[in-house]
């Protein structure tokens, strides 16, 4: 792994050890994310699952199944779909419908613009009848930042694909119908606070763009993947992993999405999170490894398996799934 030719002041391990933080144990289970493959109809800069219209990985109708028997037997009480983008596994309404109807809270990572497309544009409607949460991503609500990081027209599909939503009622604070926004940053910075960063946000797409959404996450972009390939091409390699190992912070521990998800890869292979998916570090030996053994006594009381792009979620403010981990106001960063 190129992370590991690097010389660094610490390593991950070294660095939870002297805060009294090691080994990082697992919690409880409290979601159930499911990658069900890297087909995308994007190719973004700062992707960490390199997914793209080329990719072949999709999960099969098997191992989705074997998804909802987990499900069946294990009372997880939020089902996180993603992909690739997740609308295009061929399984993805039949298990978005099986986890609904077992009394899940479905959340889908959605990159907008899939909305969009012919076979997709009616998804909307299909999400608010089952009362889908949508987290989607947006790298900026000015459209220069965000075709940069996304691709030529990606900004104003993705403003016509929330005023189908926020026509719905998603984002309107009063239906129920739950629309979170995913930022991450352009270029080799960690993200401003995310409090300060969702007031701006809820502003500014409101008075250019009439768009109303419930919430922000701020994620920091993890140096894995084609994100990492483009720290290599830019010479910010060096630089960035510096700047997550002297932002290290203790504070995100707890709330750090590998103690309280399991990850299930395409084929069904089980790991602590997405990120250490696309590294293929699966989950420690102890627990099982792949969905159709799932035992959630076992995944509960696994220790977490960590490298060096780990440093990633634990930096300023700290970057999950649901954004930053601990509560504070992190200070924006500048190029490097």
């Amino acid at each position: 792994m190129q992370l590991d030719q690097l010389d660094m002041s610490r390593d991950f391990d070294e660095a939870m050890t002297n805060e009294g933080l090691w080994p990082l144990q697992a919690t409880t289970i409290d979601v159930l994310q499911i990658n069900v493959g890297k087909l995308c109809n994007q190719t973004c800069r700062h992707c960490h699952v390199d997914a793209g219209p080329d990719r072949t990985e999709v999960m099969s109708r098997q191992t989705a199944e074997e998804c909802i028997e987990a499900l069946r037997r294990h009372a997880i009480p939020s089902v996180d779909i993603t992909g690739g983008a997740p609308e295009l596994n061929p399984n993805f309404r039949w298990l978005v419908e099986q986890c609904a109807s077992l009394g899940r809270h479905v959340i889908n990572r959605c990159n907008l613009t899939i909305l969009e497309t012919g076979a997709h544009k009616d998804l909307p409607e299909f999400f608010a009848e089952r009362r889908v949460e949508l987290v989607c991503s947006l790298p900026h609500y000015q459209p220069t930042c965000t075709d940069v990081q996304r691709g030529a027209g990606v900004f104003e599909k993705s403003i016509r694909a929330l005023r189908r939503l926020n026509a719905l009622g998603y984002g309107d604070g009063r239906s129920g119908l739950r629309l979170v926004l995913v930022t991450n940053p352009v270029g080799a910075v960690l993200p401003a606070a995310q409090a300060s960063l969702e007031a701006e946000w809820k502003r500014e797409l409101a008075r250019l763009y009439d768009i109303s959404f419930d919430a922000l996450y701020t994620i920091t972009n993890m140096p894995i993947s084609r994100y990492l390939e483009w720290l290599l091409e830019s010479g910010n390699l060096e630089g960035y992993m510096r700047r997550l190992v002297e932002s290290f912070n203790p504070q995100t521990a707890d709330g750090l999405m590998c103690r309280n998800t399991v990850s299930v890869g395409w084929d069904g292979r089980l790991y602590d999170c997405d990120f250490n998916q696309m590294l293929d570090i699966p989950v420690s030996e102890e627990a099982p490894r792949h969905i159709r053994d799932f035992d959630r006594a076992a995944l509960e009381a696994r220790a977490i398996q960590t490298s060096r792009h780990c440093f990633g979620c634990t930096a300023g403010a700290g970057s999950s799934c649901t954004g930053a981990t601990d509560g504070s106001e992190s200070q924006p960063c500048s190029m490097l």
